[in-house]
């Protein structure tokens, strides 16, 4: 029927997109990381904003599912749930996280596919922040964060972008949970609106992202500019500064593309700021679906080049697709299947409801074990 094989198709570019968004996040980190220097074989170690953007789309399609079923939810809580099962894994604060989720212990704690997998429970690097404000949850979702402005409140949000307009509301209280500097709530709004409009903003007639080529660089660019002309529009947090600022972003990697010395100013820092602002260069400057790895490395020569490229990777591959990844790249890194199912998982939970709701029976019994809704 060409009414089904229209909505496979637009099924497919979704997942495409999402899945290059949050694969492009995981190997920007890892490439940034690096300083641009990855060793030529052997296995790519995943960072620490990957593991948690792991646990933060793990957490909205708990959230979603929650919904569903109970009629009512507060995602950044069910959100903050899954910060602290990556916490228990990492071995921080268990007894604390044990009292505040599984007080008797009647319940098989932590739960969920994630809590299974071996590589989000090795350190990757620190979040201080996170951690700092996860040692506090026992006093409530509201009274956990620091006054730390740092990236990792951007970077490990980002996924929430596929949740479209409710996600763009709940991104700034996400990054609120253990970040209370405005301005890297701000910049998490903001990039989470930028990341919106890459993963929705329409590809050239024709085109899917399987046989995007040409005027790919062009996608990139008008995606950007939509997201940042529709930021005065949300209701968020944005001053006059801000917008400024992020247009000049923009501006500049048109005008002077891949200059390092640009980029240090714009991005001198490890800030929730400055990763936008240095992701927003980069992925303008490098716009063209070829040129994805260039983008990473030239964003890992930043001063904070991990968070740089982070934003950058997932702008580009939310715009893309999966199948602009280098295919060596994707295939060493070790949180790879997990990105990818959880990615597609997001689209699937947005567009079917696998488990069902509170009075609609499911058509996959085992959706709720995966991600039960609290």
């Amino acid at each position: 029927m060409p009414h089904e094989k229209d909505h496979q198709r637009e099924l497919f570019t979704r997942q495409s997109r999402v899945r290059g968004m949050m694969l492009g996040l995981a190997l920007g980190e890892t490439v940034g990381g690096s300083r641009g220097s990855l060793s030529a074989g052997g296995p790519l170690r995943a960072g620490v904003s990957t593991q948690l953007a792991c646990f933060t789309a793990e957490g909205v399609i708990r959230a979603q599912v929650r919904g569903h079923h109970r009629g009512v939810c507060y995602a950044p809580g069910v959100v903050l749930h899954s910060y602290c099962r990556w916490a228990h894994l990492q071995g921080i604060e268990r007894e604390r996280m044990q009292r505040r989720w599984n007080m008797y212990g009647t319940s098989v704690w932590p739960d969920g596919w994630l809590a299974d997998v071996p590589a989000l429970a090795e350190r990757r690097g620190s979040a201080p922040a996170t951690v700092a404000a996860l040692s506090r949850v026992e006093k409530g979702v509201d009274l956990t964060a620091t006054a730390s402005r740092g990236c990792h409140a951007l970077t490990r949000s980002l996924p929430v972008a596929v949740a479209g307009q409710g996600g763009i509301f709940q991104a700034g209280a996400l990054a609120g949970l253990t970040h209370g500097d405005p301005a890297a709530q701000a910049a998490t709004v903001h990039a989470t609106v930028l990341a919106h409009h890459c993963l929705t903003h329409p590809l050239p007639e024709g085109t899917t992202p399987y046989n995007l080529s040409t005027r790919s660089g062009e996608s990139v660019r008008n995606a950007l500019h939509a997201g940042i002309t529709a930021l005065p529009s949300i209701g968020g947090p944005l001053t006059d500064d801000e917008h400024s600022r992020l247009a000049a972003a923009l501006r500049h990697a048109v005008d002077e593309p891949a200059d390092a010395g640009r980029l240090a100013r714009l991005a001198p820092d490890a800030t929730a700021p400055s990763a936008l602002l240095g992701g927003i260069y980069t992925a303008a400057a490098f716009p063209d679906r070829a040129d994805f790895r260039a983008a990473l490395e030239f964003a890992a020569g930043a001063p904070d080049g991990e968070s740089v490229a982070c934003v950058a990777g997932a702008l580009l591959g939310a715009v893309h697709g999966v199948e602009a990844l280098p295919v060596d790249l994707v295939a060493r890194h070790e949180l790879a299947w997990v990105l990818d199912t959880l990615a597609r998982d997001l689209v699937l939970e947005f567009d079917d409801s696998p488990s069902g709701s509170e009075y609609v029976q499911g058509w996959d019994p085992s959706w709720w074990n995966r991600y039960p809704g609290w």
